[in-house]
């Protein structure tokens, strides 16, 4: 098997021909934008073969340490055997019956009995389903037109009242965008300033309770994190998710919580246990898993039976029906990975490693002279790194650079997503990566980063032209 620094391996021509099939099969050439060639160094593998633990291979044998993690979707790691077990059972059983199945109840009650918030859910396969189900539950709810969402978080759904509010409109319907309103996150007077323009007419604010910015910026306690967590905070009720709560019931509307990113990862039972904050709503996805394909829009009662078939003369909602929304193989792998995550603390190993991370991120680039230039920000479990040009600048060629440089070294670091998987051995790895990739990083703030920089840069996302 080679390794990521065999200059053998991986060769362009190689790459070249995977990507070329890719992009003729596949729309954008991956299932997920942010998966997407223009996301990566050139030198990234385009196709991954499969992943263990805290690694992936690519179809050279190529091993990574990853921090992608599938866009953060495993905690626990790849493979995990007890996770992949559980869903094996459950494929046994027969995947998908003509009712409702065992695992599906259980897993029902299970995330009702969790989660705070939690009193019905709907599961689904992916996170835009939700979302967007929760938006829908709130406009039946409250009768309303309107939806606020941050425009500090980039993304919510795939659906045309968010798609069409970024800067990628083709395709979507204008009135449908129209009905979602943006304010400012840890800006009360900015959402105070869209109830005051549309009175009456806003059904939900919804935003993630937390990036690496949080909704306490000046949190006493933030030092003392996870284990003083803010809703132990004597300011906690002053917090910035308390105000749009409080805000939105004020005003009649509904209050939901996009954790797909959060649950599972601040705190078992989500970051509104760790903040302190009920939702009336909430949508969860991604590690609740372990990778597996499965999403849910919870809440209190009195919102979700809207979607109910129960209540005698009720006007129906269509709320979400979906042939494979609770497909046995998935729940199976949530209650086995809700059992670990709970009697193994993986929450709390993802703080700590993520402490660990951040601080030897900052010792090395001290060491090169680039820490400023280099660095991470946020909370330790939802850390983001940031590159800086000479000038001090953002910059996405420094950034493509880095991420070159370590792939080098053997570490896929696109964004920054640990699992349980990532441990004392991963850590050193990574350290020893940074230390090369920092070195070429200090070089090329001296004479320029085209120089060390082998093809194209990384691009947003969200960008209206290819």
């Amino acid at each position: 098997m080679t390794t990521a620094t065999d200059p053998a391996s991986n060769t362009q021509a190689d790459f070249a021909a995977l990507r070329a099939r890719l992009h003729a099969a596949i729309p954008g050439g991956a299932h997920t934008y942010s998966r997407g060639d223009d996301q990566f160094p050139s030198s990234a593998p385009p196709v991954l073969a499969r992943g263990k633990g805290a690694y992936v291979w690519d179809t050279h044998g190529t091993k990574y340490l990853d921090y992608g993690m599938a866009l953060r979707a495993v905690t626990i790691g790849y493979a995990d055997e007890r996770v992949n077990a559980a869903a094996i059972r459950q494929i046994e059983n027969g995947v998908n019956l003509t009712r409702a199945t065992e695992i599906e109840l259980e897993a029902a009650e299970l995330i009702c009995d969790l989660i705070p918030c939690a009193e019905m859910v709907k599961f689904g396969k992916n996170g835009s389903n939700v979302t967007t189900a929760a938006v829908k539950i709130a406009r039946a709810y409250t009768g309303r037109r309107y939806v606020c969402v941050p425009r500090q978080h980039p993304f919510f759904s795939f659906d045309d009242w968010f798609i069409g509010v970024t800067a990628i409109k083709r395709g979507t319907l204008a009135d449908q965008a129209a009905t979602t309103l943006v304010f400012d996150y840890n800006d009360i007077d900015s959402l105070k300033a869209l109830f005051d323009q549309y009175p009456g007419q806003i059904a939900a604010v919804m935003l993630e309770p937390a990036t690496h910015i949080t909704p306490c910026p000046d949190c006493p306690t933030k030092a003392q994190w996870p284990q003083t967590p803010c809703s132990a905070c004597p300011r906690n009720e002053g917090n910035f998710l308390h105000q749009v709560k409080a805000l939105a019931h004020a005003e009649g509307a509904l209050f939901i919580l996009d954790e797909m990113i959060t649950g599972f990862r601040w705190h078992l039972k989500g970051a509104q246990h760790f903040f302190g904050i009920e939702a009336d709503l909430a949508t969860y996805g991604k590690a609740m898993a372990n990778g597996f394909s499965l999403a849910a829009v919870v809440g209190k009662r009195e919102y979700m039976q809207v979607g109910s078939i129960v209540e005698p003369g009720m006007e129906r909602t269509f709320l979400l029906s979906s042939t494979h929304g609770a497909e046995m193989p998935a729940l199976g792998a949530f209650v086995e990975a809700t059992r670990i995550n709970a009697a193994e603390d993986v929450p709390g190993h993802l703080w700590d490693y993520g402490a660990r991370l951040k601080s030897g991120l900052a010792e090395v680039a001290t060491r090169h002279g680039v820490q400023d230039h280099v660095f991470m920000e946020g909370p330790a479990v939802a850390l983001n790194y940031v590159t800086r040009d000479a000038s001090g600048q953002p910059s996405l060629p420094m950034r493509t650079l880095f991420a070159q440089e370590m792939l080098k070294h053997g570490v896929m670091m696109p964004w920054l997503a640990v699992s349980q998987a990532h441990g004392q051995a991963e850590l050193d790895l990574t350290l020893e990566a940074f230390d090369g990739a920092l070195t070429v990083y200090a070089r090329a703030l001296n004479d320029g980063v085209e120089a060390h920089l082998n093809g194209a840069a990384i691009k947003p996302v969200f960008r209206a032209h290819n």
